[in-house]
């Protein structure tokens, strides 16, 4: 292969912060475990000093509310100059990631770093003692960041909002309800497959040093709504969901490889992001044609493995993007992975911990961490190259990302596309009849809980027209069976701003 160019990017470092500290008072701000996290991978890329270097910094937005938390990183570290850089909710976690490669690999940067952190933990152990705990407020004159990132793009179609249904758990178990029907399981056989796959993740939690709990839990103990593992949206229960009470924070440096050789650093250890693609096309849960498969991660996929010149067998390990079980499900089926490598290298967003706005940063450092020591990884070939596969989502399935990463340069070099164009070509939105009256048929359901058990279901139906619906129903006899047998398939009569009965 002939020598790289000097603007490959590559990760020369990640870092980890983590407090688990019962008292709020001495567990520390977001920026400052940000800060943390900065400087271990500038530790793990061989020193500190390599800060002062830094082009930018990128955040990712949090649950806070610094103005320009990326000068308060910057000005921390040693980097003052650095241009800072934020990413707001519901932009593809990737993406700053992206833009960063993107930036090297063009020769407008050298060195940067993308972080993301939170102390939702600190907020809670807080409330329990009954403490108040605050943040940093960076003056009125503070500069807005030197490059923001908004989201204008929409979460649910209006007759969601309608009906109510808005809350990620419900929305992702309508997903998930889509997947058992099409993977033809029956409810129970299902629930065990979920649970299984979910106490697979807690064992390879346990094994993962940055993972917030490192408790190997039972299938059964996931499976079943006992003690405080509540069900929440059928079939979840809160031991399905992403964690995010966390204190926790991440950071990967990324440097031109020219400059990394400049500067010393052990080659040994660089990781090669080898491919990137991000679909921004946003098509709302209601209208996508199939819920449990987006044509923009199977295009996503595709592009990604032909960018890299491999097969999806060649993946020795991923991280697919795992808020949900049927987030996780839905990945490994579009990507191609069912069977080829385990789903998760940090033991999933349940387990690893779910920080509001940059697990899928998780991933990507974590694989970073295991291309270089080959924990884990599903080997074929002892003498190929490593490669290692992440995955992110925007809303729900609205967007999606994918990059492939290796130990080893690739003889292409890295590869980047946005195939948005391309996936709003072929995923068009379906029609919405939030007026409909009459027999529709079910493509997606949840049954919501309370504390006293069932509370109400919403359906995703579709019309004789082709046209989507959204419903919802109270009655306590309805629940009971849709919780026990299959409803996807079956015909429901939708009444108009009333719900829907049999």
């Amino acid at each position: 292969m002939s020598e790289l160019s000097a603007n490959t990017p590559v990760i020369i470092g990640v870092g980890f912060c983590q407090e688990k500290l019962d008292d709020a008072l001495q567990c520390s701000e977001p920026y400052k475990l940000m800060v943390n996290a900065v400087r271990e991978a500038a530790r793990d890329a061989g020193s500190e000093t390599l800060l002062a270097q830094l082009d930018s910094v990128s955040v990712e937005q949090g649950m806070w509310q610094y103005k320009n938390p990326g000068k308060l990183i910057a000005d921390e570290v040693g980097c003052p100059n650095a241009k800072s850089i934020l990413a707001d909710l519901g932009v593809l976690q990737l993406n700053p990631l992206f833009d960063l490669f993107d930036a090297i690999q063009k020769g407008e940067q050298q060195m940067g770093v993308v972080t993301g952190g939170e102390a939702k933990y600190r907020e809670l152990r807080a409330k329990i003692a009954g403490q108040e705990v605050s943040n940093t407020v960076q003056p009125d004159e503070t500069p807005a960041p030197d490059v923001y990132h908004p989201t204008p793009d929409p979460f649910a179609t209006p007759e969601e909002a309608a009906a109510g249904i808005f809350m990620p758990t419900e929305l992702f178990a309508v997903i998930e309800s889509a997947i058992r029907y099409a993977q033809g399981l029956d409810v129970e056989t299902h629930r065990d497959k979920i649970a299984q796959l979910y106490s697979s993740f807690s064992e390879i939690a346990s094994r993962n040093p940055h993972a917030w709990n490192q408790d190997v839990v039972p299938a059964e103990d996931i499976r079943n709504a006992v003690g405080k593992n509540a069900m929440l949206a059928f079939p979840y229960t809160k031991k399905h969901n992403s964690q995010w009470n966390v204190n926790q924070s991440v950071a990967i440096l990324v440097c031109a490889y020219g400059k990394a050789k400049a500067l010393g650093l052990d080659e040994n250890r660089f990781i090669y992001p080898v491919s990137a693609v991000q679909s921004r096309h946003v098509v709302c849960l209601a209208q996508q044609k199939q819920l449990h498969s987006h044509p923009g991660t199977v295009m996503a996929g595709e592009r990604a493995y032909a960018l890299a010149g491999i097969n999806n067998t060649d993946i020795n390990a991923a991280d697919l993007y795992s808020c949900f079980p049927s987030a996780v499900q839905s990945f490994a089926h579009d990507l191609k992975l069912e069977g080829v490598c385990p789903w998760s290298v940090t033991g999933s967003m349940a387990f690893a911990g779910g920080p509001y706005n940059h697990g899928a940063l998780d991933g990507v450092a974590r694989m970073v961490e295991v291309l270089r020591s080959g924990e884990g990884l599903q080997v074929r070939d002892a003498d190929a190259p490593r490669y290692g596969i992440t995955s992110n989502l925007s809303g729900i399935f609205g967007k999606q990302a994918v990059a492939i990463f290796s130990d080893a340069p690739n003889r292409q070099g890295y590869q980047f596309d946005d195939i948005t164009a391309a996936v709003a070509e072929v995923d068009k939105p379906l029609p919405m009849n939030g007026a409909y009256t009459g027999a529709a048929r079910v493509v997606g359901y949840t049954v919501v809980y309370n504390r006293e058990g069932p509370s109400h279901a919403f359906v995703y139906a579709e019309t004789p027209a082709g046209e989507r619906t959204v419903a919802k129903s109270q009655d306590a006899g309805l629940l009971q069976k849709m919780v026990a047998e299959e409803y996807v398939g079956k015909m429901v009569e939708i009444h108009s701003g009333q719900g829907f009965t049999e």
